[in-house]
């Protein structure tokens, strides 16, 4: 189905339509949630398969659209971050992003627009509580995907997703234990060197008080060392050094 709608320039768009008018309207309720325009030139087609389960559609569903949504999730992340903490490191940035796009966030957001009720699924696979966090995070990352291919700009993200990012990204600064240093030095240390890092790590003693101290190690260089109450703690301590080690590094090169 399809009809034409007349833009405030007065030009004349195609607005396409899905097939059935039943999943039009719950799709127009989705997009009205999200606070878009009502005129909105969009690609619903696109949404209802970013809002069809494998399970429910084995042949048109919602996979390709949410490997498209997990790179455009970053790039809205990326610019947000780039704008409103413009003196923030790259290590920083990078340990920020990791959470704002990690599914246990995605997913969180995905709840507060109610999109799974809005995913066409198999009954039996609606069933699955452990598996609920993940599908419902790729459902969000496709339909991010499909707002993406109807402009192929960030117009139709992120004037809604920007607010939350922005309160969840307050949040985790204010409170460091947030953030992933180590996910974020492996995602760089992959990029740049095809391995990843090596922590050593040791029970050590500060002021009588039994606690931890880690080195990491990349292609037999020290690159950051912390320490902890926990292993996990002075792990993610060297990580974070490692990446403000890192940071500073690109710098100089870049002056020089």
């Amino acid at each position: 189905m399809y009809r034409t709608i007349e833009s405030e320039s007065g030009q004349q768009m195609v607005e396409e339509k899905v097939v059935y008018p039943r999943r039009q309207r719950e799709l127009e309720s989705l997009v009205q949630k999200l606070g878009l325009p009502d005129r909105v030139q969009l690609k619903w087609p696109l949404l209802d398969k970013a809002l069809t389960h494998p399970t429910f559609s084995p042949a048109s569903n919602y996979e390709q659209l949410e490997f498209l949504g997990d790179a455009v999730v970053r790039m809205a992340a990326s610019d947000l971050l780039l704008e409103i903490y413009p003196d923030c490191s790259v290590g920083q940035f990078s340990a920020i992003r990791k959470v704002l796009v990690s599914d246990r966030v995605l997913a969180q957001l995905a709840d507060l627009y109610g999109l799974e009720r809005y995913l066409l699924i198999d009954r039996n696979a609606a069933r699955d509580e452990m598996g609920r966090q993940s599908r419902v995070a790729d459902a969000f990352e496709a339909v991010l995907g499909a707002l993406y291919l109807s402009t192929h700009t960030l117009e139709l993200i992120r004037p809604w997703l920007d607010p939350h990012f922005q309160r969840l990204a307050a949040e985790i600064i204010a409170d460091p234990a947030y953030l992933d240093y180590k996910s974020a030095l492996q995602e760089w240390t992959q990029a740049c060197h095809k391995v990843l890092p090596e922590y050593r790590t040791r029970p050590t003693q500060d002021n009588g008080k039994d606690q931890f101290t880690a080195e990491v190690w990349l292609l037999g260089q020290r690159y950051g060392t912390g320490k902890g109450r926990s292993r996990k703690a002075a792990e993610q301590a060297a990580a974070k050094e490692a990446l403000l080690s890192v940071h500073e590094n690109q710098k100089k090169t870049k002056k020089a």
